[in-house]
């Protein structure tokens, strides 16, 4: 019997309160902005959420944050809903914090008529400056005094449109010499002139995400409101305002956010990225939001199961990409269908051998399922460029003159002589190939060590690899002592035009999956014609990621 997996810290909490009764079941939401793609660093928290309703009774809702017109487009919304079905989940309601603007200005006319909020003239500049420091007071607005009749009056008016953007915010009113600054005054709404993706021009005021996020939860019944760390700070505003205003009691909690080395996942450094065209856009398989991971050939459960490896943790912590890998590689291993690609073809001739015939070659030797294919093998064929050596180093395995070497699926084979150009290059080797070596039923006695991929000329099918390695060239493209766009590995694409890939492949859907023998995981992509195939490098076949060490 499988042992019962060990439940993380917010797991606890959620298994005690159901069990004290404090909850019949509980209620999670994710609330993304949409003002650009999801990334990787996002999979751990929509894992979280998504998964403690899998675990624990109730349901999750997906909540967009849109309360920001100048950033956020519908395109990211569909984008958002797109990984979100990919990654393999659904949410329960589809809400908008949009949906409650009419009930967020009702909470705030509240927070006014209870004395607890007031119009401010001051520019942000000046509330910024008048906060003061950690260790100091902050300074009270000459406007703090407003009568609640004047307050609620100048806020429909906001409303209204009757100011320009920045002229007036709406302000809490609690206390200036707070030791939480966030608690100094924190405004709750500004003006801003500016078309909303769902609700038009009907509005001109819009909500803070202080101020938006905790009343969405209570209006929602949010049971567990899950955070990254950075939103510690945040929680006493969250709960003030909640108590204040005698709404539902939603609960904020925080875990530690996950960064991952040689990775950029600030959403205006990749929005950078893609305005800058330093990538091919949102979904380059360069980039870390989960549509580049997707079209680079990474599957929703190695990124499902990189969320499980790198848990739910109090601490922040920076996670080796190579763990990532490792994830995709794993899984690849398991469900990749192998295919012979020769990436840097030379051609070899068999002298002895005579027409054609199709040979059986199995599809996944992990997966006994997967059966098996014919390919074609003929009298000329082509083998990698590196897979010969005409002056060998002791235990070299692979073909050189008089050595034997087998072919996958296929036979031994003796090299007999080389070919060469007046340049000197290499342009054909000639090789007598062993009748009785036929890969099931070998009776030619003979033992080989190397094993090579090999495509037949006459049925090769030209297609275009795309070699992609890590978009910056350092642990910590953050580093603040350099623009992180200084930080671009220049080798992160390289193209093979043109390699020489065994028939079977024509047949190939896009997002199909395969393990190019001996070469690596990779994906057909979308740019791919019939006339045209490309395929992008997923992950190699191996690294120096050590999982015990992980």
């Amino acid at each position: 019997m499988a042992e019962e997996k060990s439940l993380n810290f917010i797991e606890e909490i959620i298994d005690t309160h159901l069990k004290d009764g404090v909850y019949p079941s509980i209620v999670t939401r994710f609330p993304p902005e949409p003002n650009g793609y999801l990334h990787i660093g996002h999979a751990s928290s929509i894992c979280l959420n998504f998964g403690l309703t899998k675990r624990f009774p109730g349901y999750t809702n997906l909540r967009f944050d849109d309360t920001n017109p100048v950033t956020e487009d519908t395109e990211y919304v569909e984008s958002i809903k797109e990984d979100l079905r990919w990654l393999g989940f659904e949410w329960k309601y589809e809400r908008y914090a949009s949906d409650y603007f009419e009930q967020l200005y009702a909470l705030a006319l509240t927070l006014i008529k209870k004395g607890l909020a007031y119009v401010d003239d001051l520019t942000a500049e000046e509330i910024a400056d008048q906060k003061g420091t950690p260790t100091e007071p902050g300074v009270n607005s000459p406007y703090r005094t407003r009568s609640i009749e004047e307050n609620r009056d100048l806020f429909v008016r906001m409303k209204n449109g009757e100011f320009s953007d920045g002229a007036k915010t709406l302000r809490a009113k609690i206390e200036m010499g707070h030791n939480n600054m966030l608690m100094r005054d924190p405004i709750l709404y500004r003006i801003r002139h500016a078309h909303h993706h769902r609700t038009g021009d009907a509005w001109c005021i819009y909500p803070m995400y202080d101020f938006a996020h905790g009343q969405s939860d209570a209006i929602e019944q949010i049971t567990h409101s899950i955070c990254t760390m950075e939103f510690t700070p945040h929680r006493e505003l969250y709960d003030w305002l909640i108590a204040q205003l005698e709404i539902y009691p939603s609960h904020q909690y925080e875990f530690a956010r996950r960064n991952i080395n040689y990775t950029v996942t600030s959403k205006r450094k990749l929005l950078q990225l893609v305005v800058e065209k330093k990538v091919a856009g949102w979904d380059d398989p360069r980039m870390p939001t989960l549509s580049g991971l997707r079209r680079r050939g990474y599957t929703p459960e190695s990124i499902r199961e990189f969320c499980e490896r790198i848990g739910v943790a109090k601490r922040d912590n920076l996670v080796d990409v190579g763990l990532l890998e490792f994830c995709v590689r794993e899984h690849l291993n398991r469900i990749a269908l192998r295919r012979m690609v020769v990436f840097d073809p030379v051609k070899i001739v068999l002298t002895n051998y005579d027409g054609e015939e199709w040979l059986s070659s199995e599809n996944n030797p992990e997966d006994p399922t997967a059966g098996h294919r014919q390919i074609p093998f003929s009298r000329e064929l082509y083998i990698e460029r590196e897979d010969f050596m005409e002056n060998p180093p002791k235990k070299y395995f692979r073909l050189s003159p008089g050595q034997l070497v087998r072919l996958k699926s296929a036979y031994i084979i003796r090299c007999e002589e080389v070919i060469k150009d007046p340049q000197g290059l290499i342009t054909e080797i000639r090789c007598a190939y062993i009748a009785e070596s036929k890969s099931g039923s070998d009776t030619s006695g003979i033992s080989v060590k190397g094993t090579l991929h090999w495509v037949s000329v006459s049925h090769a099918v030209k297609a275009e690899v795309r070699m992609y390695d890590r978009l910056f060239n350092v642990e910590d493209p953050t580093d603040e002592s350099q623009d992180f766009l200084h930080y671009l590995n220049p080798s992160s694409l390289t193209v093979l035009p043109q390699v020489m890939a065994e028939p079977s492949l024509l047949e190939t859907k896009s997002g199909d999956r395969y393990q190019f023998v001996r070469k690596g995981y990779f994906v057909l992509d979308k740019d791919s014609q019939p006339t045209h195939l490309v395929f992008n490098k997923t992950v190699g076949l191996k690294d120096g990621w050590n999982p015990a060490k992980g």
